[in-house]
């Protein structure tokens, strides 16, 4: 049985998710600082509100060792890409996950690199799980 889907991230929480993936751990006035840099200027109190959510979603930990909490992702993109797809197959595809790779393939061109990785994936796909 797969396991349960992490909860919904808003638009605001996958950008403060971005900021910890593409800039690695950091505290709530780091991380507003880079938020700021990206176009959102929220106030601290936001951010750590954010933040918290995230904590409470299991989508980042925070290390409470020091005199500032420092905060890093828990879930990677591709984690919550799992997530996202698990749920769409559920709810459009009958839990099927064929229709959904399918959907995404038609139509798109792909370049060379990305379709020998599709290769080595199906090359090294028994159909077991």
């Amino acid at each position: 049985m797969d396991k349960p889907a992490r909860p919904n991230l808003s638009d605001a929480e996958r950008d403060v998710l971005r900021a910890l993936w593409d800039e690695g751990p950091g505290t709530v006035r780091q991380i507003r600082t880079r938020l700021n840099a990206r176009g959102r200027t929220w106030a601290y109190t936001t951010v750590l509100t954010l933040l918290q959510r995230l904590l409470a979603k299991d989508c980042v930990s925070s290390d409470t060792s020091g005199s500032a909490h420092v905060f890093r992702a828990e879930a990677s993109r591709d984690d919550l890409l799992q997530d996202r797809l698990q749920v769409l197959a559920r709810e459009l595809c009958d839990g099927a996950s064929a229709p959904l790779v399918l959907a995404l393939v038609k139509n798109h061109a792909f370049s060379p690199e990305e379709i020998a990785k599709f290769r080595a994936i199906l090359d090294g796909h028994d159909g077991s799980k």
